[in-house]
C-alpha cells in the first residue's frame, strides 16, 4: 500500500508542483512550501484518500486546501508584521516584499498570465485543472469541492472572458 502510494505521489509530483505553482499565484517558493506541507499532512496522517474519487483529484485538492491555509497564515503573519512596523517606525510603506522574482517567459505566455490574472478566481482556477492538469470538468468539480454545473459555467465563462482579453490589443487597455 505504501509503495502504490510512493509510485502515485511521484508520478503526480510534476503536475502537483504546478498545480500548487498555480495556487500560490506562481510564486515558486510559495509553491515549494505548500507541495512540502501537502506531503506532510500526508506521512502525518492528516490527509487520507479515501477512494471516493480518483487519487489525483484528492489528491490537487489536499494541495488547493494546503494553499488556502498558508496564504490565510501569512496575511495574517504579514498584518502584524506591518503593524509592529508600523509603530516602530513610523513609516507609511508597505514592509512586504514585492513579488519580482519570476521566471523569464516569451511574449506569448505573458500576455496569456495577464490575462488569467484578469479572470475571477474560481474561473481561473477550472481553466489551470483543465488545461495545464489535463482533469475533466468532473475531476476539476471535486478538487475545488463545487458542483458540476458550477464548474461548467465558470469553465464557459473564463474560456469566454480569455478569449476577449486576448483579442483585445495590449496598447487599448491602458
Amino acid at each position: 500500500m505504501e509503495r502504490e502510494l510512493a509510485d502515485n505521489l511521484e508520478t503526480l509530483h510534476h503536475d502537483a508542483f504546478g498545480w500548487a505553482l498555480h495556487c500560490c499565484g506562481g510564486d515558486h517558493a510559495r509553491a515549494e512550501e505548500v507541495l512540502q506541507n501537502a506531503y506532510l499532512k500526508l506521512a502525518q496522517g492528516r490527509a487520507y484518500h479515501g477512494g471516493q474519487s480518483s487519487f489525483r483529484t484528492w489528491w490537487f485538492g489536499v494541495i488547493r486546501y494546503t494553499a488556502h491555509e498558508e496564504l490565510r497564515r501569512q496575511r495574517y503573519r504579514e498584518s502584524l508584521l506591518g503593524k509592529l512596523w508600523l509603530q516602530l517606525t513610523g513609516d507609511s510603506r508597505d514592509p512586504r516584499p514585492s513579488p519580482s522574482h519570476q521566471v523569464e517567459l516569451n511574449e506569448q505566455t505573458l500576455e496569456l498570465r495577464a490575462a488569467l490574472a484578469q479572470l475571477p478566481a474560481r474561473q481561473a482556477e477550472v481553466l489551470h485543472l483543465v488545461f495545464y492538469q489535463d482533469l475533466s470538468l468532473s475531476e476539476a468539480a471535486a478538487v475545488m469541492k463545487i458542483g458540476l454545473g458550477s464548474v461548467r459555467q465558470h469553465y464557459e465563462r473564463g474560456k469566454a472572458r480569455l478569449r476577449s482579453l486576448l483579442q483585445t490589443p495590449a496598447s487599448h487597455e491602458d
